[in-house]
C-alpha cells in the first residue's frame, strides 16, 4: 500500500497513547496527518483529555488494553493500517520487578508484531531509546556518533536490556508476511533524553529545587554532554517515518534511526537549567559539590538499601549506580540518516521547544494534568 496518496482513509493505532510522549504523538498526528480517518489510542490507563478530541474531523477511538495481553492487542489492531508502538515501562530507578519490565517491553512488543501478522497490519514504527545502545556499564563515551558508529553495548540493568531486546525483535520482523501475503515493514526510532510539556521528571526537579530555596546542586561535570530532544519533534519524526514506510520500504525497512533536533548538547543539569532557570531555579557550583567517589558510594548504598528493603517496601532514589553512570557519560548523536531516508527536519526549533516547555512548567508548577491544547 502506498501511504503517500489518497484521501483521509488511513487507520492508525498508537500504543501507550496516554503517556508523556504518547500524548504528543496523538496531538501531532491529528494536526499533521491529513490522510487520517481513525486514530485508535491504546493504553492501560486512558486519559480524560481524549474526550475533548472526539468532536473533531478524525474519529478518535480510545481503547483500554494491556500490551502484555495478546488478545487485547489483536483486537485493537484489527483493520488498522499503521501501528506506532510507544507503550513501554521506563524504569531506571528499580521501581518495578525485572520480570514486569520484560513482560511489558519485550513480550508486549512481540505481541504487537504477532498481532500485525494476524491482522494484516503492514506498517510498524517502534519507539526505542538511546539506552538500547548505551551508555554502557563501562562508561564509554559516545561523542557525536551516528547509527553506524561502533559502540560496545553492555546492558546489566533490566530497562536498557529490555529496550535492546524489543528493538531487535522489531527490526528482525521486517519482511515477515502478514495476513494477505504482504510483507511487514518496520523501523525503530531511538530518542535521546526527551523533554517537553508533560515531562514529570522536570517538574520533580523543579519541586526539589523549590524545597531547597530555589537551588539545584551540581553533581555532574559541565563538560559531560548529553543529547536532548523535544517531545514534539520526536512525535513528528514518527509521523514522517510512518508516512514514508510504504513508498520507501526498501530503504527504511529494518532500519534504526536516532531521534534528534536542534537542542543544545549539555549535561543533564545544565540543560535542565535552560528550562528551570526562567522559572526561578538556579544551579550551584561550576564543579560537582561532591567528588565522584562519594557519589558512587551513595549510589551503591542506595542500591543496597533497595535490595535490603525490597521484601517490605520499594525504596528508590534518583542516584543509583546506573543513573550515576548515565549522567556522567557523554552520549550525543550527530546524524542525518532520518533526513536522508525520509526527509525529516525538526518541526520545532530549539527556542520554541524551550519556550513551550518553560511555559508549561510555569503554568503547572508540579500539578498533574493534560498538556495544553493549541
Amino acid at each position: 500500500m502506498d501511504m503517500t496518496d489518497g484521501g483521509p482513509d488511513l487507520v492508525y493505532l498508537v500504543t501507550g497513547g496516554c503517556g508523556f510522549l504518547g500524548e504528543h504523538m496523538v496531538k501531532t498526528l491529528l494536526e499533521m496527518e491529513p490522510r487520517l480517518r481513525e486514530l485508535r489510542v491504546f493504553d492501560l490507563h486512558l486519559g480524560p483529555w481524549l474526550e475533548a478530541l472526539k468532536p473533531g474531523p478524525v474519529q478518535v477511538t480510545p481503547i483500554q488494553g494491556d500490551v502484555t495481553r495478546a488478545e487485547d492487542v489483536v483486537a485493537a489492531l484489527a483493520g488498522a493500517d499503521v501501528v506506532i508502538h510507544m507503550a513501554g515501562l521506563v524504569d531506571v530507578w528499580g521501581l518495578n520487578d525485572p520480570e514486569v519490565i520484560y513482560r511489558v517491553n519485550v513480550q508486549g512488543t512481540q505481541n504487537v508484531i504477532e498481532a500485525c501478522v494476524q491482522t494484516g497490519t503492514q506498517f510498524l514504527v517502534y519507539t526505542s531509546s538511546m539506552e538500547a545502545l548505551g551508555p554502557n556499564t563501562k562508561g564509554h563515551p559516545f561523542y557525536r556518533g551516528n547509527e553506524d558508529t561502533p559502540y560496545e553495548a553492555i546492558h546489566t540493568q533490566p530497562y536498557p536490556r529490555s529496550k535492546a531486546q524489543a528493538e531487535r525483535l522489531v527490526l528482525e520482523a521486517n519482511g515477515r508476511k502478514v495476513r494477505g501475503g504482504l510483507p511487514l515493514v518496520t523501523c525503530a526510532l531511538r530518542p535521546t533524553g526527551i523533554y517537553g510539556e508533560g515531562h514529570q521528571l522536570m517538574l520533580d526537579f523543579y519541586r526539589k529545587a523549590q524545597r531547597a530555596g530555589g537551588w539545584l546542586f551540581r553533581t555532574v561535570p559541565a563538560s559531560v554532554e548529553h543529547g536532548r530532544v523535544y517531545a514534539g519533534n520526536v512525535a513528528w519524526m514518527h509521523v514522517l517515518a510512518a508516512r514514508e514506510l510504504g513508498s520507501r520500504a526498501t530503504t527504511m525497512g529494518g532500519q534504526v534511526y536516532f531521534c534528534y533536533d536542534d537542542s543544545p548538547y549539555k549535561s543533564y543539569e545544565d540543560f535542565n537549567l535552560e528550562i528551570l532557570g526562567p522559572c526561578g531555579i538556579g544551579l550551584l557550583g561550576t564543579q560537582p559539590l561532591l567528588p565522584y567517589f562519594l557519589l558512587f558510594l551513595l549510589a551503591t548504598l542506595n542500591a543496597f538499601l533497595q535490595w535490603l528493603l525490597r521484601p517490605l517496601v520499594v525504596y528508590t532514589a534518583l542516584i543509583n549506580p546506573y543513573t550515576l553512570s548515565l549522567a556522567n557519560t557523554t552520549f550525543t548523536v550527530q546524524t542525518d540518516k532520518a533526513r536522508r531516508h525520509f526527509d525529516y527536519q525538526p518541526l520545532y526549533g530549539w527556542e520554541e521547544s524551550r519556550d513551550r516547555t518553560v511555559s508549561w512548567v510555569k503554568t503547572r508548577k508540579g500539578c498533574p494534568g493534560p498538556l495544553p491544547r493549541d
